[in-house]
């Protein structure tokens, strides 16, 4: 692990006692808000829908244009939320996540169902979260047995098991506001631009959101409806 995320996941427990309402509870919220619809945000599913009619049918170009519609709205979205200079920071940081959270869940939910998967299943809700936390830390995760299993392999599930809800979600919750903390770090620095401070965010948000949609694009594999 990356100074930047140690000193992201030290800072954790601080950002939550700022904004209480990031537990797990906020995780679960951004994922049901992101499959039925928010705000000028669509349901993930008629989103899809939609650019599986513009490609003409063709899931693998509908799941890259999904990829790449939410790495341009996250590279805004955090562009707009680092803005303001280290007087901020403890108010930016809970809406940052918070729209990460979100955006991020839409997407992997969007692929989910270009790949035939049931977004009311709540295994496949649960791979839905797993994949945000990207595939090196999911699988140092299923090594050390703190995620039972892959999130393939939890969306085809024999059965769903209610233990796994809390545990995955509380999970996400540690890593996004730790990935957002740590960057908020490693940029202090140009915050004394603070236009400098919001191009920095808009890249990381951006390029992590395309990392996340690309491993969840390579994990999911179809399923027949």
């Amino acid at each position: 692990m990356g100074l930047k995320q140690t000193a992201g996941r030290q800072l954790a427990p601080r950002i939550t006692q700022l904004a209480p309402g990031l537990t797990n509870g906020f995780v679960r919220e951004a994922l049901n808000r992101a499959i039925a619809g928010v705000g000028p945000l669509v349901p993930a599913a008629v989103a899809a829908d939609k650019q599986l009619q513009e490609q003409r049918g063709d899931v693998d170009r509908a799941i890259h244009e999904v990829i790449e519609n939410h790495v341009r709205i996250a590279g805004a979205q955090g562009f707009a939320t680092n803005i303001g200079g280290l007087i901020t920071m403890a108010v930016t940081i809970p809406a940052n996540v918070t729209g990460l959270a979100l955006l991020q869940c839409r997407m992997v939910a969007a692929i989910a169902h270009l790949r035939g998967h049931d977004l009311a299943d709540p295994r496949v809700r649960n791979a839905i979260l797993a994949l945000l936390l990207g595939e090196e830390q999911v699988n140092d995760l299923v090594k050390k047995k703190k995620l039972p299993t892959t999130p393939m392999a939890l969306a085809t599930a024999p059965a769903h098991d209610p233990r796994l809800d809390d545990t995955i979600a509380a999970v996400v919750a540690t890593d996004i506001i730790a990935r957002v903390a740590g960057k908020r770090l490693a940029t202090t620095i140009g915050r004394r631009v603070p236009v400098v401070g919001g191009v920095v965010g808009a890249s990381a948000d951006g390029y992590a959101t395309w990392k996340i949609g690309r491993y969840a694009d390579r994990e999911l594999l179809p399923r027949k409806r």
